[in-house]
């Protein structure tokens, strides 16, 4: 296969999530038709894409006839089959490559990689068993987090321990083993950065920007991040570091806890679109998902900058995706919805992006008002005020 590749070349995306049905929409504006394997015919991405294969991520004649109709691999989420993407491998090119999503599936490997990159991380020990569990604790101290070394997100597969007497019961309870004890890292904020990479090493890494959680779900990302500029850069160089130390092609997304001494510390990978980069679909000449096809199909990299500051405010159902109506009706929000029929609770249903000038991104109380209709309730003074010494 030749790169870059030529307009209508076919580009195949595994998974038919949101994330899928992005991309897809970033791939047909250059040119590309997306063909989406995946096992649900009412998936959002196969709402949008070409053409469709349905079948098993394992299924050898499934994923044969896949790559028969494609011309490049790419993913949407991390909850494929790594030995899947292999035989895809020896058939097309993909992009970002297996062993890459090998890394990160499995938060042991994922932890291991990064310390050999030399990118910090909170303090951590495999678990295999309860008298494992219990040395850990020992060395880590608690409170601590139990988590499982795979199939964990937003924040499933994990366990918050704060005393001895919880450990045999979170051990019991977590599976698959093995598991991955985290000392508990007194943080400031979350915050995140995606970065691009082209199979020629050039790199494109959009704003720091910072995440905030509500039910251990993303519910608001800003961008950029109101940060000290040195941590933000700090988070930028880490970044950069773990994509050119994973020799990616594609997209990957960091995410990164800044402690309450500002040190920048990496969470997690994610070497595909990430939610939290969905406003750059807006506040940016060319998204996530726009660098992330231009990644895979070997087209140059346009740098990753923003005309804009923005907010990015999940929906999540079935509360907030009821607000819809009002959503269209509300002046300065730009809504997405990702075409699901069921709005299970704690389910990503669409998201919506505000919009400010350059360099005039509110405060807490600023972007409450601009979200409207989707406001919380307002926290105290005090909480919103905390940490502020790393806000710069």
């Amino acid at each position: 296969m030749s790169f870059p590749l030529s307009p209508n070349a076919t580009i195949g995306i595994v998974g038919g999530g949101q994330l899928g049905r992005m991309s897809a929409m970033a791939a047909a504006r250059l040119g590309y038709p997306c063909h989406i394997l995946t096992q649900d015919k009412d998936d959002p991405a196969v709402q949008v894409a070409h053409s469709v294969t349905l079948g098993d991520y394992e299924d050898s004649t499934t994923l044969r006839r896949f790559a028969s109709a494609v011309d490049v691999v790419t993913f949407e989420f991390e909850n494929v089959s790594a030995e899947g993407l292999d035989l895809l491998a020896s058939l097309r090119p993909v992009r970002p490559a297996p062993e890459i999503l090998r890394i990160s599936q499995n938060r042991i490997a994922e932890k291991t990689f990064l310390h050999a990159a030399g990118a910090p991380t909170a303090p951590w020990r495999a678990v295999r068993s309860l008298d494992e569990l219990h040395k850990a604790a020992e060395e880590l101290g608690l409170p601590a987090i139990l988590k499982t070394a795979r199939l964990g997100y937003d924040g499933k597969g994990q366990r918050l321990l704060r005393d001895a007497s919880e450990l045999a019961a979170a051990f019991e309870e977590l599976s698959p083993k093995p598991l991955i004890l985290e000392g508990f890292v007194d943080f400031a904020c979350e915050i995140s950065v995606i970065v691009a990479r082209g199979a020629d090493g050039n790199m494109a890494a959009f704003d720091t920007v910072q995440n905030r959680h509500r039910d251990h779900i993303l519910d608001l990302t800003l961008a950029p991040a109101p940060i000290a500029e040195a941590i933000a850069e700090a988070a930028q160089i880490l970044a950069r570091k773990v994509a050119a130390a994973l020799d990616l092609v594609g997209l990957l997304a960091v995410e990164m806890f800044v402690a309450s001494d500002g040190k920048v510390l990496v969470n997690e990978i994610a070497p595909r679109p990430h939610n939290s980069g969905h406003w750059t679909i807006d506040a940016c000449p060319a998204s996530q998902f726009e660098l992330h096809i231009r990644a895979v199909a070997g087209l140059p990299l346009l740098p990753a900058t923003r005309h804009s500051d923005a907010v990015m405010k999940n929906l999540i159902g079935p509360d907030e995706v009821a607000l819809w109506p009002e959503i269209l009706a509300t002046p300065g929000l730009i809504p997405h919805l990702y075409g699901k029929a069921e709005a299970r609770p704690g389910r990503k249903m669409g998201h919506v992006t505000r919009l400010f000038p350059r360099g005039a991104l509110p405060g807490d109380f600023g972007i409450a008002d601009a979200l409207g209709v989707l406001t919380e309730p307002p926290k105290d003074v005090e909480t919103l005020v905390s940490h502020s010494e790393v806000f710069g």
